[in-house]
């Protein structure tokens, strides 16, 4: 899709982000948890905008050299449209360059289209997570991908 911009979240678009974790996610953050952890030096957050709407976004954190995804979010409106794939590509170059050896995330073990997009990006499940996840409970599976480091 054309006619979007992947750059740093922008503060001002943090009421639309909570806005998508509640459509997104059944345990959504809260804006404030955002607003914390866009503020956060050790976070990188990004956000997919058209003409001042957020279409999507995600966000990681870094813990010395390794990175942890924390959330991918599209707009049911804007899904399968290569917004996550841009995010996700987006984030993984700063990763590169910031030298982190990899990053790694849980995800439903059900959301079968987002771990064929992690596997696109060379993710590979590591592990599984029992009841990770709540509303409903569920396995996350743990995926990984090697960067090399600095």
């Amino acid at each position: 899709m054309d006619g979007y911009v992947i750059g740093p979240l922008p503060v001002e678009l943090l009421p639309q982000a909570a806005a998508l974790e509640k459509v997104c996610f059944s345990m959504p953050w809260s804006e404030e948890l955002l607003r914390r952890a866009l503020a956060d030096p050790h976070q990188l957050w990004l956000g997919a905008v058209a003409g001042g709407r957020l279409l999507g976004y995600a966000g990681m954190q870094t813990v010395l050299d390794e990175g942890y995804v924390d959330n991918i979010a599209v707009d049911p409106a804007y899904r399968r449209r290569g917004v996550a794939s841009a995010l996700l590509g987006r984030m993984l170059e700063q990763a590169r360059a910031a030298g982190l050896a990899f990053l790694t995330l849980e995800v439903r073990e059900s959301n079968l289209g987002a771990i064929a997009l992690y596997e696109r990006f060379g993710f590979r499940r590591v592990g599984r997570r029992r009841g990770y996840y709540e509303k409903p409970r569920e396995d996350a599976i743990l995926m990984t991908v090697t960067l090399g480091g600095a």
